[in-house]
Order: C-alpha cells, then structure tokens, then sequence
C-alpha cells in the first residue's frame, strides 16, 4: 500500500544541513536589523530632538484618537465583514443554483478588485450624487467588502473540508441540509477556520492604515501628521516606528487570543469525546 507524505524526515546531514542553514538566516536576519539600526543612527533619526514631542501629553492624546479610529473601523468591518462573508458563503454552498450563482459571483468580483478603489469607490462615488457619507463608512464599506469575500471562500472551504462521511451520516437519521449545516458541519468547521479567520481579521485591521487616502484619522494618518512637524526635525521615522510597534502590538493580542481560543476549543472537544464510564451492572453482566 502507497502512501503520500509532504516531506521525508531529514537524516544526520539533513539535520546538521537545516541546522546551518538556520543559523546562517539567523545570522543574517540579525545583520539586517544591525545595519537598518546603524544607519538610522547615522542620519540622526535616534536624537533627542525627534523624539522628544512623544513626551508631551497632546501628541499622546493625537496618537491615543488615531488607534481609536483605527479599532473603530476596524471593528465595524470586522462585523460586517464576518457577516457578509457568512451570507454569501451559505449561498456558494445552497443546491439551488439561483443562489449559488449570483453568491459566486460577488464574491469572485468583490475578491479581484483592489482594496483601494473599492476605498475610493465608496468614497467618491457617493459624493458624485450629492449624497453626504463620511469617510469612516466609505472606509468601512470598502473593508467589508474585500475582506468579507476573503473570508465567505474561507468558511466554504471549510465546510467542504469536513469528511462527507459526516454529512452522510447526518441525512441518515434524517436531519435536514440546515439542521447539517448548522449543527454538524460548521462547529467542525470552525475550528480548522480559526487560524485562517483571525489572520483575515489581522489583515483587515492593517488595511485601514488605506484610510489616510480619504483623510480619515486613523493611527496612520495620525502618525504622519506628527512626523511632518518642521519644529521637530520633520521626524517621519520616529513617528511611523512609533505606529508601527501600536499595529505590532495590537496584531499580537489578536494572535495569542486565536492560540487561547484554539486551544480551548481543542480541550473543549477532547473532554467531550472521553467514553463513558462503565457502570457495575455492565461490569456484572
């Protein structure tokens, strides 16, 4: 009988090979950063001068707005994003083919076209016809779109990645294709979609860093209002390191709590499918 494996398991020179290997990109990795550091320091972006408006109370309250703005929309589209991606991802998989396929195709539209123009999309075309949308829900709009696209070709793969024999054995005490859905497949489903959602999420949060293009005041926008400050050396990369370790830091609670929720969801299901204890009379008979 033949089996198929992604990869052989490395010997001794394969091991000692990955070995060097790691180090040399470790050691590599490591040089980069030195240099990036060393020349940083050389034109001057580590003076006092640069970043010494971080210490005032009204640039931390400037950057304190910027990551409210920047959760604010993120959060709305997240929402609307998981919504949209749910909507549409139980149309892909309907039988009736009036559902599946105009499903289809906004998903397949929605997925080609770039985050931007559907930025501007919900931005300007709005103002064309006189109708009055702030740039958060011309943002907002765009994210959910793009992203909710994203992820309904996220929860149907999912679904579908569930064995059939599941399914099969569902229709067999006769549950209906709902009842299937809902209480056989997607809690299946959710949890190899975990991962795959939460990095969706991430990439959503990132993306409203494009709301700058429409003047919305997000952190980005914030950021590069404070490096723009003649007074203080027109500090551009104190300011977007500052805005890069907030986005770092935010993307890194997001990722421990998809490890926390992942890990719990996986004790949950281990605990539930513990045998059942034998009780004495079977042990009698």
């Amino acid at each position: 009988m033949s089996s198929s494996v992604l990869y052989d398991l490395p010997g001794p020179r394969g091991k000692r090979r990955n070995v060097i290997i790691g180090i040399l990109a470790t050691a590599g990795i490591v040089a980069l950063i030195g240099w990036v550091i060393y020349r940083f320091n050389a034109t001057g972006q580590f003076e006092y001068r640069r970043w010494a408006q971080f210490e005032y109370q009204a640039v931390q309250t400037e950057l304190l707005n910027g990551l409210v703005g920047t959760l604010k929309a993120a959060g709305i589209a997240t929402v609307l994003a998981l919504l949209f991606g749910a909507i549409f991802a139980a149309g892909r998989l309907s039988d009736h083919r009036f559902l599946r396929a105009p499903s289809t195709a906004v998903v397949e539209l929605f997925r080609a076209i770039p985050l931007l123009i559907l930025i501007f999309f919900g931005y300007y075309v709005p103002l064309q016809y006189g109708w009055s949308i702030s740039n958060l829900w011309a943002l907002v709009v765009g994210l959910t779109l793009y992203n909710g696209s994203v992820l309904a070709e996220i929860f149907r793969a999912g679904v579908n990645a569930v064995p059939r024999g599941q399914s099969e054995a569902a229709y067999a005490i006769g549950l209906r294709k709902g009842q299937v859905l809902r209480m056989i497949l997607l809690p299946q489903a959710v949890r190899s979609m975990l991962p795959a959602i939460v990095s969706q999420i991430v990439v959503l949060l990132k993306d409203t860093a494009l709301g700058f293009i429409i003047t919305y005041p997000e952190l980005l926008t914030v950021g590069k209002t404070i490096g723009g400050r003649l007074a203080f050396g027109f500090p551009y990369v104190p300011a977007y390191l500052v805005v890069a370790a907030i986005y770092i830091g935010i993307c890194g609670m997001l990722s421990i709590f998809a490890w926390w929720l992942q890990r719990r969801l996986t004790r949950v299901r281990t605990t539930a499918a513990k045998p059942l204890p034998v009780n004495d009379v079977d042990r009698q008979v």
